[in-house]
């Protein structure tokens, strides 16, 4: 059979249309499985022995569709068919009908997905199912204890995050709040939820008292409110309950896997657990020091998985923010990581990590948000996930992808400064002002002196043409600004107003302290 003719043949047996059938039905199983799995456990194995399966399976298909033909009186091997009684340009058009359908099931499911992903920004009503932990006020003689009641806050809201029916603002949000604030109802209004839990947390050696009050800030009323005296080993325990006592109160459905989730104990090391606290209380301010007390906890209790998993993390954000580059924090975090996976691979904690390894470290995107997707089931009231999502579909220039899920993120976590900035400067890139504006004037009300912020907002003014508020919003900035960004904004507006003098004049001094500027 010369080439010719042998394509010939791989046509007329409908080889072609089989590996095309093949390939659109197999992406959809594995997409299916990849959605289907998480909600029953099935480790993330599963998916991978799904796809080597149908990897495998391909070339069986390919050989069995040349080897074989399907007729009236069932399988028979393709030289033992009677070319007048072939039904295969019947079987082809069958095959036709097969790739239609499944390709109309998949663009309809791209289709809501990309619609059904844009969460509003703004919630317009608190819906009856949402809260806000405010910071827990530390009663402890001992006022380095701080860090026990931020953790303690930190942990019930880990694990409220875990419950699909509620709608939980992180402590990113809140920690700017009072712990005792008397306009609740403000609070409520500005955070868009309708109940507020107040804390206080006494440490007093191995004793931990806890004292717990949930509020409907719309109507001032208190529906829920306990005390915990108990020993620091149950602080996990106490944890637990009060999430439970919340979800009750407002009635929120407890999957079977939710409750479980709820009652998991981390350690029963309490110099573990505490080391791990203070780990969450420097997180995000001092990578560094999050990284040693970690790091102690995983020495303390080398089975510590949720330790382990914040520790990647941790050396992950130090190696991306290159405050340290080397080898060795690179290998520290997947260290961490692999151990881990050992203790607890299906964790969302351990997924967490995995996910920022493969974003931070091994800038691999494709897997990153892959990993983040499935996490993003495991913890449906967290922004945590939308955030890193919207983070490296920008780094990918997917503009509008990157919108949604930032706005996704806001929706739950509106007082959010990691989430306000980047969604404020994705909308200035795109050129959309009034959007960015918006999210500028929130972020100047939790932060109203910031220098740099103030100037990001200017820059949108000079965009437009507008140079006389972008003049009164860099009024005050000068050489002395300890901004970088905000002078040179300045500098930038003195030239478009064709004042160079002044901008001699104030780059006469800064040029030591800016060497940025071109001599």
């Amino acid at each position: 059979m010369n080439l010719k003719n042998f394509f010939a043949e791989l046509k007329r047996r409908n080889v072609y249309k089989v590996a095309l059938a093949y390939a659109v039905v197999a992406w959809l199983l594995m997409q299916i499985a990849s959605q289907i799995f998480p909600f029953f456990d099935i480790p993330s194995w599963g998916v991978r022995l799904v796809v080597l399966l149908l990897i495998i399976g391909f070339p069986i298909a390919l050989i069995l569709a040349w080897a074989f033909e399907l007729t009236p009186e069932g399988i028979k091997r393709t030289e033992d068919v009677d070319l007048s009684k072939s039904i295969r340009r019947k079987t082809g058009r069958k095959l036709d009908f097969l790739m239609i359908a499944v390709l109309l099931l998949v663009i309809a499911g791209l289709l809501f997905q990309r619609f059904h992903s844009k969460v509003p920004g703004a919630v317009s009503s608190s819906p009856e199912k949402s809260i806000a932990v405010l910071p827990f006020e530390n009663l402890s003689e001992d006022k380095a204890n701080a860090y026990f009641a931020d953790g303690i806050q930190e942990e019930i809201l880990t694990r409220l995050a875990k419950i699909a029916d509620l709608k939980v603002i992180s402590r990113t949000s809140t920690q700017r709040y009072q712990s005792k604030p008397g306009n609740l109802a403000e609070i409520a209004k500005q955070l868009g939820v309708a109940n507020i839990l107040e804390g206080s947390v006494q440490k007093t050696a191995d004793q931990v008292r806890v004292n717990v009050q949930l509020v409907n800030a719309q109507t001032d009323s208190h529906l829920w409110a306990e005390t915990y005296d108990r020993n620091l080993t149950d602080t996990f325990a106490v944890e637990s309950e009060i999430a439970k006592g919340i979800a009750e109160s407002l009635r929120a459905k407890l999957t079977g896997h939710e409750e479980r989730a709820l009652a998991v104990k981390p350690t029963n090391n309490p110099e573990a657990y505490d080391a791990y606290l203070r780990g969450l209380a420097f997180y995000g301010r001092d990578n560094f020091e999050a990284a040693g007390f970690y790091e102690r906890a995983v020495q303390l209790d080398p089975n510590f998985a949720v330790a382990w998993a914040r520790l990647s993390q941790a050396d992950a954000a130090l190696y991306f923010m290159r405050a340290d580059t080397t080898a060795g924090r690179r290998d520290a975090a997947k260290r961490a990581l692999e151990n881990a996976q050992k203790l607890q691979a299906n964790s969302p904690e351990t997924l967490l990590a995995l996910g920022y390894y493969q974003y931070l470290v091994l800038r691999d995107y494709g897997l990153a948000k892959s990993t983040f997707t499935l996490v993003s089931k495991m913890l449906p009231g967290s922004s945590e996930v939308p955030k890193a999502l919207g983070l490296i579909a920008r780094r990918e220039g997917n503009w509008d992808e990157s919108i949604a899920y930032l706005e996704q993120g806001l929706a739950l976590d509106p007082r959010n400064m990691e989430l306000l900035g980047p969604a404020a400067d994705t909308y200035t890139w795109l050129r959309q002002f009034p959007a960015a504006l918006k999210l500028y004037d929130r972020v100047l009300d939790i932060t109203p002196n910031d220098p740099d912020w103030i100037a990001a907002k200017a820059y949108i003014y000079q965009a437009e043409g507008n140079l006389q508020e972008a003049a009164k919003l860099l009024s005050d900035v000068n050489a002395q600004t300890p901004s970088q960004g905000a002078f040179a904004t300045k500098i930038i507006q003195l030239r478009l107003e064709r004042n160079l003098g002044e901008a001699i004049r104030l780059l006469q001094p800064a040029k030591i302290n800016f060497p940025f500027l071109p001599s």
